[in-house]
C-alpha cells in the first residue's frame, strides 16, 4: 500500500490570515471613504445646513409674496398696492410723478 506523505507548507498556514486582512482591510477602507462612510456622512450633513438655510429663505419670500396677494384679494383690495405692482409689471409711469420702490429685504 502506497502513502503519501508531504510535509506541510507554511504558505498553507498565510493563507486564512491573508484573505481575512484582505477583507477586513476593503470595508476598513469602504467604512471610511465609501458613499456611505465617515466622509460622506460629514458632507451629506454640510448639504443638510446649507439646504436647511436655503429652504429658510425660499419660506420667507413666500410668506412676503402671500401677503401682497392677501392685500390684492377680493375682500380687501389696495388701490395703492394694485397701482404699485401695475407700475412695476408695465415699467411705466407720468411724466409728472416720482416713483418710489420699496422691496422688502431678502
Amino acid at each position: 500500500m502506497w502513502t503519501r506523505h508531504h510535509k506541510k507548507r507554511k504558505l498553507g498556514r498565510l493563507v486564512m490570515p491573508l484573505i481575512a486582512v484582505a477583507f477586513l482591510s476593503y470595508f476598513g477602507y469602504h467604512s471610511i471613504h465609501g458613499g456611505y462612510g465617515l466622509k460622506a456622512t460629514e458632507q451629506f450633513d454640510r448639504q443638510i445646513v446649507e439646504r436647511q438655510a436655503r429652504l429658510d429663505e425660499l419660506t420667507k419670500q413666500r410668506m412676503i409674496l402671500e401677503k401682497e396677494v392677501q392685500l390684492m384679494s377680493d375682500g380687501s383690495l389696495e388701490r395703492d398696492m394694485l397701482d404699485e405692482k401695475a407700475r412695476l409689471a408695465l415699467n411705466m409711469s407720468r411724466s409728472d410723478e416720482i416713483v418710489i420702490f420699496h422691496r422688502a429685504a431678502n
